[in-house]
């Protein structure tokens, strides 16, 4: 982030000899300004590969290009703004949720210290968001008094269709939310 040019809710621009693009998954096709598709990054720090995994190194590296599996959007000026990782996009009847949006709506709630969310299999939709939620000290808000304030606050698709409350999240010591072990909790 530009320390003289501060965008709130951006990511900043690349640094100088670092180019980034937003390319469709599928195709490698370049979006277009304010359109979501995946981070590629290319610069002379580049890494040459993966230590004896030509697979990995061929769909992550191409042409000099790193395929970083992330999500995002650049803007008019040349910000990045990180939407969320492809791994974790949730489909909801077809429509993609990344766990990041919906976990900032969810901690805007007074009662919600911290939220974590993932894909719950639906017969029915495919998948839908499942809400892990850890309370504020003395706050009290149920299952579905949160649903509800989360249908009035967000695309009805992203709302959480359940909701769970723990004590904690698993985070590692950087405290970064690991969502993969959230998988094992009821």
């Amino acid at each position: 982030m530009p320390h003289d040019a501060i965008r709130w809710g951006t990511h900043g621009r690349p640094m100088p000899g670092v180019t980034i693009r937003i390319v469709d998954a599928e195709t490698g096709a370049e979006k277009t300004v304010g359109e979501v598709g995946e981070i590629t990054v290319k610069s002379p720090g580049n890494f040459k590969g993966y230590w004896n995994k030509p697979e990995a190194t061929a769909k992550t590296l191409r042409d000099g290009w790193v395929w970083t599996g992330d999500q995002g959007r650049m803007d008019a000026d040349g910000y990045l703004t990180f939407i969320g990782r492809t791994k974790e996009m949730i489909k909801v009847s077809g429509y993609s949720v990344f766990p990041e949006e919906v976990e900032t709506i969810l901690i805007k709630h007074p009662a919600v210290a911290q939220a974590a969310v993932l894909g719950e299999p639906d017969a029915e939709k495919g998948e839908v968001v499942k809400a892990f939620v850890v309370r504020k000290p003395g706050a009290e808000v149920s299952a579905e008094e949160l649903m509800a304030w989360s249908r009035e606050n967000m695309a009805t698709y992203k709302a959480p269709r359940y909701v769970a409350f723990i004590d904690a999240l698993p985070a590692t010591g950087s405290g970064k939310v690991l969502r993969r072990l959230l998988k094992d909790v009821a």
